[in-house]
């Protein structure tokens, strides 16, 4: 009986991370693909047989690739150049693969010396895969068959701007996988199908019970349950740390984000009589910790980090006053100036009076009193674009109830995030904050009823009227489940990235007041 082992490696959400830096510090820290490089030789140097693949949300989310995909995209991709260069088997399109339009997703597609997959993104005229084809099938030694099957959250339309998906239709993400499985099992004969999906789960993995809203976004666990014949289940989307579980038979990894770990999965199989067959199967996660990046892939792009860095550190102007993050929970917690500002920068840009905007993410520091582009892209983390929405008073208030949700009931005096914010994900950016109105948020009462003040200059919101507000492309989508914003009238689309207008704000103004006029607050 002959023997076999293969070894599948899963990078997923490495969002543009290279070098081993926090870029709003320029402090070293254990992420990046010039680490993983490292693993992923060290890998192939220890087994023959070694598929190599990337779940999605790769060529966006650093500065490095936001100037490439600004300043630079007449250059070679410098994420591409890297995958390239390791040898990559396949990419799988993430949602923030679209991010910078349809230009940079389709020149990166042809650069790669890979196919990118995905069975679920369509033509929406003939309804073929609109990349080419959803899968790839590599034979190994004495004919065995492995196919690997790209899938895609389909709920990206709810958060990309429409104009970055044109001619583009998403498929059900489950309908597509049984479709395509049984296709390879089928018509391509294959022994073993390994499924990469760019999404994650929307249930726990044990008991089944529902860990977030059943929105479609997450259909990891449906899909295992639902599709007969996957062997291995390679997720994303979430930026969790998984391994070592199976659902309903299927091995599922997930390796985090930035390029902080490497999923590996080790499959052992024997050939009998019948053929090929799998006897054993387990799966892994192998941190960066302390591992020391690959010289010759930081080498490889250099130019476009020394040339990001030198963008990073122009001045842009000055600050008067504290706009300093010490603390997020405060921040999120009573009118502050640097949300105060982003919320007038919006307001600037759109003419609308009413803004909504969120602390991104625990490590914004806030703006310093000397800023630099650095200082701006620390902060507002994301390519967004502006959208002013017709919206009614009712709407308002409901996306407030749901911000306000972001708290867990206090009756003690303490302020708690409600864990539907920070488990499996944090989703800090899921709270915004407003201008334009005054409100209170009262957290010792029942999610629903904590909106005890809504007032616009000084007088009760009308639930009926309608109001033009301004807010970030995601959001206005319907993005972080505020779907009380789905399909509303756009009045205005602002098409600039937010750090631009930030930036291009304090550049005009050399100096900005730090303000807070106390238009809201949250008790307890």
């Amino acid at each position: 009986m002959k023997e076999f082992r293969l070894v599948i490696l899963e990078t997923s959400d490495v969002h543009g991370s290279v070098y081993p830096i926090n870029y709003g510090t320029n402090k070293k820290t254990d992420v990046g693909l010039g680490k993983i490089a490292s693993l992923i030789r060290s890998e192939r140097k220890r087994h023959d047989n070694v598929l190599l693949l990337d779940n999605g949300d790769v060529i966006q989310g650093t500065p490095l690739t936001y100037h490439y995909a600004r300043f630079n995209y007449e250059k070679p991709n410098p994420m591409i150049l890297l995958m390239n260069d390791l040898k990559y088997e396949a990419g799988v399109f993430g949602n923030h693969e679209f991010n910078y339009g349809l230009d940079i997703l389709l020149n990166a597609v042809k650069e790669s010396n890979f196919p990118w997959l995905s069975a679920n993104i369509l033509d929406e005229k003939t309804e073929e895969p609109y990349f080419g084809k959803p899968y790839f099938v590599r034979e190994f030694a004495d004919g065995l068959r492995v196919g690997v099957l790209g899938l895609t959250t389909h709920y990206i339309p709810n958060w990309e701007k429409p104009e970055n998906l044109e001619g583009i239709f998403f498929e059900d993400a489950a309908v597509s996988a049984k479709k395509w499985v049984n296709y390879l099992q089928s018509e391509e004969k294959v022994d073993f199908i390994i499924v990469s999906y760019h999404g994650g789960f929307e249930r726990d993995l044990e008991s089944g019970e529902p860990t977030e809203a059943l929105t479609g976004e997450n259909q990891g666990y449906q899909i295992c349950q639902e599709v007969e014949g996957i062997d291995v289940l390679l997720t994303g989307h979430q930026h969790r740390l998984i391994s070592g579980q199976q659902i309903n038979g299927v091995l599922v990894v997930q390796p985090g984000n930035n390029g902080k770990a490497l999923g590996k999965v080790t499959v052992d199989f024997k050939k009998g009589e019948d053929g090929w067959r799998c006897v054993n199967k387990q799966s892994e996660l192998l941190s960066i910790e302390g591992v020391e990046p690959e010289l010759d892939i930081l080498e490889k792009v250099r130019t476009y980090e020394n040339e990001t860095q030198i963008w990073l550190d122009q001045p842009i102007g000055k600050i008067e006053g504290n706009m300093v993050v010490n603390d997020p929970m405060e921040t999120r917690t009573e009118d502050n100036a640097l949300i105060e500002f982003i919320n007038k920068v919006q307001m600037a840009a759109s003419g609308a009076d009413i803004s909504n905007t969120a602390l991104f993410d625990n490590q914004s520091p806030g703006l310093p009193q000397n800023v630099t582009m650095r200082d701006i892209v620390a902060n507002y983390i994301y390519p967004n674009t502006l959208k002013v929405i017709r919206i009614t008073g009712q709407d308002i208030k409901d996306a407030l109830e749901k911000s306000a949700s972001y708290f867990q009931q206090s009756h003690h005096g303490d302020i708690k995030v409600n864990p539907a914010f920070s488990t499996p994900k944090p989703q800090h950016y899921n709270y915004d904050m407003w201008e334009g109105i005054e409100y209170i948020i009262d957290i010792s009462k029942q999610p629903g009823e904590r909106i005890v003040k809504l007032e616009r200059h000084g007088k009760p919101l009308d639930m009926k009227a309608e109001y033009d507000v301004v807010m970030n492309n995601y959001r206005s989508g319907g993005g972080g489940n505020y779907l009380m914003y789905k399909d509303k009238p756009v009045i205005k689309d602002i098409p600039i990235d937010v750090s631009e207008l930030i930036a291009n704000y304090i550049l005009e103004k050399k100096v900005v007041k730090a303000q807070v006029n106390h238009n809201w607050k949250v008790i307890y």
